[in-house]
């Protein structure tokens, strides 16, 4: 497997403590994954990937997104030669939280169009969010919100990743309207769907889901409505950040239908499994670690279970900085590292939600990505981190 590379002891740059000092912090020692996949995986992985917006666009960016169409397609090939998936138009590229559903469906369109012509792997985000929550006055409108979504992306050929509703949890009162919902427009979908269930966490706005706010509760209504329609459901998506209850759904679900961890904390485990089974991945983080998931996959599926671990690993405590309270600012660290690694060329985002996280917070992004030999460009990134850190006032 790789090594290390020597020390990289000509690089150097200031950076801030959480005491308020600054210290001199030289980079580790690097390492360099392939930019292609090497051999066959045995997980399906998907990367939930960002939009990369354009910085010289007049816009009011906390009123619409503007794209940069070439950048943001150019990313998803990244990530398609890695022999990852794309989870298209989802949270990671901040759907609902700036990206309207007019420009996630071009968005959609484009990335669908892009993994035709490479016979390449991507599902897409279908939800309820044109429909304002505050206009949501029945279950049917979500179900007709839902059928709206679907329709559009199995138009344009995309395969469906089922979001979780706003609307519907502000509607949803039990099990029974839940069931409602999903039995309707289940019924409906041409190909097996991912089901997403993502915890509040990540959005406030989905407290409750399953119409309870007792978790084990959520699960059994999940379950039987996700088991009921097992013919429709390729799997099922979870971002709890709970590896336990994780793996307690994945034992009960039927045996047709996969688990995809979401867990941002935890996915290492998840995905090596036990003597029961194991997660498939769809994960915000493979997007900032996409070269080492792909080569850590390609180390299990060879039968290197410590390579494995050894490569993914050290990404841990990376993701679980860059996904640390609040949470649903990850997007921030996200971006962040796509620009530390020359993906854009800017810190711009959408809805200017560069700002959400501090320059301390930034920091120790770096230092983490260095220790996981996660800079692929080690100049660049400590050329790129001085700058931020200069728009901040502070000397590097």
């Amino acid at each position: 497997m790789n090594k290390p590379v020597q020390p990289i002891s000509s690089l150097s740059l200031k950076l801030p403590k959480a005491d308020r000092s600054i210290e001199t912090y030289r980079l580790a020692a690097s390492r360099t994954f392939p930019a292609k996949l090497e051999g066959p995986l045995n997980r399906i992985a998907f990367s939930a990937v960002h939009t990369v917006v354009d910085p010289f666009a007049d816009n009011d960016p906390w009123l619409s997104a503007a794209v940069d169409w070439d950048k943001t397609i150019a990313f998803r090939e990244h990530v398609w030669d890695l022999g990852l998936g794309v989870a298209e138009a989802m949270d990671t590229a901040q759907r609902g939280m700036g990206l309207d559903w007019p420009t996630s469906l071009e968005l959609i369109t484009r990335s669908v169009a892009a993994a035709k012509r490479r016979n390449a792997l991507v599902f897409s985000g279908a939800g309820t969010d044109h429909l304002a929550v505050e206009d949501a006055r029945s279950l049917d409108d979500v179900i007709r919100a839902y059928e709206e979504q679907i329709s559009a992306v199995e138009k344009v050929g995309g395969r469906i990743i089922l979001m979780a509703s706003r609307a519907l949890a502000k509607l949803g009162r039990n099990a029974d309207d839940y069931a409602k919902v999903y039995d309707r427009v289940l019924s409906q979908v041409r190909e097996p769907v991912i089901i997403h269930w993502l915890g509040d966490m990540f959005d406030p706005a989905l407290a409750g889901y399953w119409g309870t706010g007792d978790i084990d509760k959520a699960m059994d209504t999940a379950v039987a409505i996700i088991n009921g329609n097992a013919a429709k459901v390729d799997g099922v998506k979870v971002s709890l950040l709970d590896k336990q209850r994780e793996i307690d759904m994945r034992r009960r679900l039927d045996k047709r239908i996969k688990m995809y961890t979401g867990d941002d904390f935890n996915y290492a485990e998840l995905i090596a499994g036990d003597e029961q089974g194991f997660s498939h991945a769809l994960l915000g983080i493979f997007d900032a670690i996409a070269p080492a998931a792909s080569y850590a996959l390609s180390r299990l599926a060879a039968g290197d279970e410590a390579g494995f671990h050894d490569v993914l690993g050290p990404t841990v405590p990376l993701s679980r900085h860059i996904f640390k309270a609040p949470t649903r600012f990850y997007k921030t660290g996200v971006v962040f590292m796509a620009y530390l690694n020359g993906h854009q060329d800017h810190f711009t985002m959408v809805g200017g939600q560069e700002s959400t996280r501090s320059t301390l917070h930034l920091a120790e992004l770096f230092r983490l990505a260095d220790k996981a030999g996660l800079l692929a460009n080690p100049e660049l990134a400590t050329q790129r981190m001085k700058t931020v850190l200069a728009t901040h006032g502070i000397e590097s």
